[in-house]
């Protein structure tokens, strides 16, 4: 094997060593909303743009940090688009369809990754059921974040 082969081969084997969580964290996307997701309302009864655009994921953080200064859950705007970014790059539907929670049949769902039990917990009266809703997901998950390591903003990682 020549020099320039056996090189290329690295870089190609280290592409694919980077690139396999990035795939894999965000490859399994809905092509379309669930149903359970649908038609989502927010509380004033309006259907939520689920297109992942920087103008809504913004809308969304807004409104959930909204909501969480009404439940005093803590965080900000600057921890959860860091978390949304790296669970989901502002993708409202994606599915984690590669963990250990997906091989158990709870796959991790929405913006922040959000397993089923863990939403159903930590939802918060007032905001959509269906944890691909964004402004749900979002603080489901930071009352989550809150509850175990004291705000959305302490979480650095997948939690």
């Amino acid at each position: 094997m020549s020099r320039f082969t056996r090189t290329a081969s690295a870089l190609a084997v280290a592409a694919a060593v980077v690139a396999a969580p990035i795939a894999g964290a965000t490859g399994a996307w809905a092509a379309e909303a669930p149903a359970a997701a649908q038609g989502s309302a927010a509380p004033e009864n309006k259907v939520v743009n689920l297109a992942a655009t920087p103008e809504n994921l913004e809308t969304w953080i807004r409104d959930a940090l909204a909501v969480m200064a009404k439940h005093d859950i803590p965080g900000s705007y600057e921890g959860i688009h860091r978390n949304v970014m790296r669970e989901s790059s502002g993708n409202p539907l994606a599915i984690n369809d590669w963990d250990i929670n997906a091989v158990n049949g709870i796959p991790s769902k929405g913006l922040l990754q959000v397993i089923d039990p863990t939403f159903d917990a930590y939802h918060v009266e007032g905001t959509g059921n269906s944890p691909f809703d964004p402004v749900a997901n979002i603080v489901a998950a930071c009352n989550y974040a809150a509850d175990r390591y004291g705000s959305i903003d302490n979480v650095n990682s997948a939690y």
